[in-house]
């Protein structure tokens, strides 16, 4: 047999790692305890934030390092620590909003805040992809910019995620980025901040760099990742601008795709 050919794996959490229930199959979990006994870190890669994520890797038993909210944070799950944190200036974040509301119509907006405990702020007719997630009422929009954030979310009443994600890049992406992160979820983000700029972060705290890297998505904001990475795989139900930049197609979340790839290449 010859040595499994990558020494780091980044995966996804929603629609990649993770089933449709939540959970990680069991084929999967011994997959990936494979790659590792061959002397592959695992690094778990999310658009969630901290807060989000970390009743998650609590229950996958995860201790390693995670890359959360977009590439904003870095978290040790292990010792349950924040590491790294990146915030969203808010005047600036501001002067988008306002700019890409006078070209494109009112949007309804909820926003996430910063730390490992960050609470997520819900507007008026913004629409939840989660009812689990546990949320505050914004009544007063200038609330919105009371405390630090690490992204804010958008949604239009009448463009879909993709549309609204190119109107917000055409009209203020000299100011900050969007990227759509799931359906329903389209994301305003510090300029040049991506999943691939906190894998990289997360990457170099274990020696490791993008050589090194075999990488797992489903969304378009796996793209930079995917650039980074030595090798990216979609899954089968992966977005199709994903699939237009992936090296590699494999199976669906809910058909052990990442272990059908890792299995292949342990094999070899």
């Amino acid at each position: 047999m010859s040595p499994f050919p990558y020494r780091l794996v980044a995966t996804d959490l929603d629609g990649t790692l993770l089933r449709p229930d939540g959970t990680v199959s069991r084929r999967t979990r011994d997959a990936l305890a494979a790659a590792a006994a061959a002397g592959a870190a695992h690094i778990v890669v999310t658009g969630r934030s901290v807060s989000w994520t970390r009743h998650i890797l609590d229950d996958l038993g995860y201790d390693g390092l995670a890359v959360c909210g977009q590439g904003a944070q870095v978290y040790h799950a292990g010792e349950h620590r924040l590491l790294t944190s990146v915030t969203l200036d808010r005047r600036l974040a501001a002067l988008a909003l306002a700019k890409l509301e006078a070209e494109i119509g009112p949007l309804a907006l909820a926003a996430g805040l910063d730390g490992p405990d960050g609470e997520f702020l819900v507007g008026p007719g913004y629409r939840l992809q989660d009812d689990t997630v546990p949320c505050l009422p914004l009544e007063d929009p200038a609330d919105l910019w009371s405390a630090p954030l690490n992204k804010v979310y958008v949604q239009h009443p009448g463009l879909d995620d993709d549309a609204l994600a190119a109107a917000a890049r055409r009209v203020v992406g000299d100011l900050v980025d969007a990227v759509v992160a799931g359906a329903g979820i389209v994301e305003i983000l510090p300029l040049g901040l991506s999943k691939a700029t906190g894998l990289s972060l997360a990457a170099r705290r274990l020696g490791l760099g993008a050589a090194d890297a075999i990488a797992f998505g489903d969304m378009p904001n796996d793209i930079p990742m995917f650039a980074w990475a030595r090798h990216g795989v979609a899954m089968a139900n992966a977005h199709d601008a994903l699939k237009d930049v992936a090296d590699e197609v494999t199976g669906a979340n809910d058909a052990d795709g990442i272990a059908a790839v890792l299995e292949r290449l342990l094999s070899r």
